[in-house]
């Protein structure tokens, strides 16, 4: 293994439950956080769909009284984040549940310290100038994918269109609960977008140019075992607890290690597909991030090789190079099996948007500045117009 086994830091929530039907004991872990009111954040397809009734029942039980947010839209706006916020405000409320995907966490997160506090979400985009204090928060995936109950990160799409982030330790949960039994009823499509997604976010902390560790690197090898030995299998059988749990805790731990080892390229270029052309996160990274990895592989051959057997996959042989080479075959065949859109052109991009997403993707320098290889304009240019 390539760590650097030099000082750094880690950081991560101070508490994670991981138990089937957990939810049920949301309104106790409300109550010893000192919540008496929580505003629950989610999203009109799992309130239809019965997800958050278990949740709001522990809470009524517990004695905690309980209103719903059930608003939030996938790549949040930043107008989702304001009214979520005014309606927190409004009812009073002492505590924050996020319950649902990313997009649902990241709101609840940016709620948390919005009705606390008087400035505006736009003041806070970058690093740690999200300040004073926050509401409790407690987080409760129903993807396994962002990991977003674990990071300090929060993405909303501004009124341009593009992503911008709030990158805090204030956004850090008091609470993850991992409950396998709210992932079992999600579509196959959604699974294999989520379950690509919390495996770029491991790749790319293992071969980040910054803040790479032992802590982190341990968490992504660890997190793409449970996620490529499980995904497939959650795509065709999707009620299998035991591989719904391993994919929830595979994403969980992708979380943890990209929000100490920072990603790349990969979500840089991703993020103006989702703000130009509402493609989902987690196709917007399955579309790029073949390229991506072809592009980075002269630099990070030798991280590649190592990542190749936690893909399940032994090495063609024991030459840097062909093993390197083996985990990018690898991921191209994980990327066959899950049946997405290969192409942009069947996400609606045209030829005539790749300057404009080029643009876009080079003002990412957040996220730019960790590949491991230096990204020009033309290099994106070029990576967007490859996957065509």
């Amino acid at each position: 293994m390539t760590t650097d086994t030099r000082g750094f830091a880690f950081e991560t929530v101070p508490r994670i439950l991981c138990e089937d039907g957990g939810a049920r004991q949301l309104g106790v872990i409300a109550r010893t956080l000192g919540v008496r009111h929580a505003l629950v954040v989610t999203d009109r397809g799992l309130v239809l769909g019965g997800v958050v009734q278990e949740a709001i029942a522990s809470l009524h039980t517990s004695g905690v009284a309980c209103t719903v947010f059930a608003d939030v839209l996938g790549d949040p706006p930043e107008s989702c984040i304001d009214d979520a916020a005014a309606m927190a405000r409004a009812e009073q409320v002492d505590g924050v549940i996020g319950l649902g995907g990313g997009s649902s966490m990241d709101v609840a997160k940016l709620v948390a310290v919005l009705a606390a506090n008087a400035y505006p979400i736009s003041s806070v985009y970058g690093v740690e100038k999200a300040t004073g204090r926050r509401l409790p928060l407690i987080q409760v995936p129903t993807t396994s994918g962002t990991g977003s109950e674990v990071t300090p990160i929060a993405i909303v799409t501004t009124p341009s269109g593009e992503k911008q982030g709030v990158v805090s330790r204030l956004l850090y949960a008091d609470v993850a609960m991992l409950d396998a039994t709210l992932t079992v009823g999600l579509p196959s499509r959604l699974s294999a977008m989520t379950g690509i997604d919390a495996m770029v976010h491991a790749i790319e902390a293992y071969t980040t140019r910054h803040r790479k560790n032992i802590f982190s690197d341990t968490l992504a090898v660890r997190a793409l075992q449970l996620l490529s030995a499980n995904l497939r299998r959650v795509l065709t059988h999707g009620h299998d607890l035991l591989a719904r749990r391993a994919m929830l805790q595979g994403a969980m731990f992708a979380g943890m290690a990209f929000a100490n080892a920072p990603v790349a390229a990969v979500h840089a270029l991703a993020y103006p597909l989702g703000g130009r052309f509402r493609v989902p996160h987690g196709l917007s990274n399955a579309l790029v991030l073949l390229p991506v990895l072809q592009f980075n592989l002269p630099v990070v051959r030798v991280q590649y090789a190592e990542l190749l057997p936690a893909l399940g996959a032994a090495a063609r042989t024991a030459d840097g190079d062909a093993t390197g080479e083996g985990f990018v075959l690898a991921i191209d065949a994980l990327l066959t099996d899950m049946g997405l859109e290969r192409r942009l052109r069947d996400v609606g991009v045209a030829q005539s948007d790749l300057p404009m997403l080029a643009t876009e993707a080079m003002a990412i320098q957040r996220l730019l500045v960790n590949n491991p290889r230096e990204v020009t304009y033309d290099d994106a240019l070029a990576i967007y117009a490859q996957v065509l």
